[in-house]
């Protein structure tokens, strides 16, 4: 089954590309460097970063630019305004042995759908390319007291509760330490 990772986890490549892992994180409201676009008027602006690290002994040509990622907002799923102009993309750059290459991206969307923000992310390596991988977390969620086995008393589980209810389902009864 193929399941997304949180925002902050570590994704390990396998195969041809083993040893080189990436990650999204960073995912805040941050206004872009250079000023807005006027294609977000309206929207709010918010910045996360992709991680490639490389833990291999020999070096790899890393391109991440605007047309590899995908950016979702909200319970549709409807996509997000990536603001390129003020992004700063990975473009060919090598990396090597125990080093990390880490791009800066901008984007933007409505403020009511900033609590559910899907990522994916698919690297060009050496001019091969990658799987894809997603990432999901949110703008404003306040789950990050919560610990492993707890509940959240209200109905509206946050995305924290939500994952660790699903872990627990494919876990099995019985299989809680």
């Amino acid at each position: 089954m193929y399941e997304p990772n949180v925002v902050g986890d570590w994704q390990e490549y396998d195969d041809e590309h083993a040893g080189l892992r990436v990650c999204v994180h960073g995912l805040e409201k941050a206004e872009p460097p250079r000023g807005r676009d006027d294609a977000a008027e309206g929207l709010s602006y918010f910045r996360f970063r992709v991680t490639v690290e490389n833990r291999t002994t020999e070096h790899f040509g890393i391109h991440l630019e605007d047309g590899q990622l995908d950016i979702r907002i909200g319970t549709d799923g409807e996509s997000a305004f990536l603001d390129w102009r003020n992004s700063q993309f990975i473009e060919g750059f090598d990396v090597y042995p125990l080093r990390r290459v880490t791009a800066v991206l901008y984007a933007a969307a409505p403020e009511n759908v900033l609590t559910q923000v899907d990522i994916q992310v698919q690297l060009k390596v050496d001019d091969e390319w990658t799987d894809r991988y997603l990432w999901s977390g949110g703008i404003g969620l306040h789950d990050s007291a919560v610990g492993v086995g707890a509940r959240h008393d209200s109905t509206a589980d946050g995305l924290a509760a939500q994952v660790i209810s699903f872990l627990e389902k494919e876990a099995g009864p019985g299989s809680s330490s």
